[in-house]
């Protein structure tokens, strides 16, 4: 038999149909029984043995000790017999997510740069109609890394992510997110360019953005994306 521990925990958790109290009280059932019998031992005083005795409750109340022992033992690693038996999780199924379609006028190899390329993306975000009008984006300057795993920070910083996957002239994967979104919060942008004879075609996905920002940002790939690399590559 096992025992209870760090380890024992996953065996507990496989043992699936009996409940964790089941298992803590047989597997524990010899550290009680030790108890409720007592132990003897010996000491000399003044030349005669005198006999001490562990003092102890009825069996069940010191099994109930032991068992209650191994489950406080659990509860400060974080775990319980219900955890250990039932994991918890959440599915859903209510997630919203944009996907989009295009055809661009140009190479893949020309898509891939103007997306990937900091000089060549500052200049395609200048062309939008929010800086032709005299807004602006902000003060930071555009930064794509070129590697896998290197940062970006575009229209004017309002933009931040990483670099998940990058194949050149094929696909882009990026880590994206929102400035003001809540932290740690970043939503996964793909970008598959697919030859579409002589131009390409841009076939686009993007999840994991807060809930309830869908038509926003749908927008705002048309009008900071898609019409702006148009304007640049035509």
């Amino acid at each position: 038999m096992r025992p209870p521990g760090i380890g024992g925990a996953k065996y507990l958790a496989k043992r699936v149909g009996q409940p964790a109290k089941y298992y803590l009280e047989h597997i524990l059932s010899r550290w009680s029984d030790v108890g409720a019998k007592g132990i003897k031992s010996g000491k000399k005083s003044g030349g005669k043995m005198s006999e001490v005795k562990n003092v102890t409750q009825p069996d069940g109340i010191n099994r109930r000790k032991a068992i209650f022992g191994a489950v406080a033992a659990f509860s400060t690693l974080g775990l319980s017999p219900k955890t250990l038996a039932r994991p918890t999780e959440e599915i859903s199924r209510s997630e919203e997510a944009i996907h989009q379609e295009l055809v661009l006028k140009a190479s893949r190899q020309h898509v891939y740069q103007a997306l990937v390329d900091a000089k060549q993306f500052d200049k395609v975000t200048q062309l939008s109609d929010e800086m032709r009008s005299g807004k602006g984006f902000g003060p930071k300057p555009t930064e794509i890394g070129r590697q896998v795993g290197e940062a970006f920070a575009i229209f004017g910083g309002h933009i931040v992510g990483r670099n998940v996957e990058l194949v050149p002239d094929e696909r882009i994967v990026q880590a994206w997110r929102v400035v003001d979104w809540d932290p740690g919060h970043y939503s996964i942008a793909k970008f598959e360019l697919v030859e579409d004879g002589a131009a390409t075609k841009v076939v686009f996905d993007h999840t994991g953005f807060p809930k309830g920002q869908a038509e926003h940002l749908a927008a705002g790939w048309k009008a900071h994306y898609w019409d702006t690399l148009e304007r640049f590559l035509a």
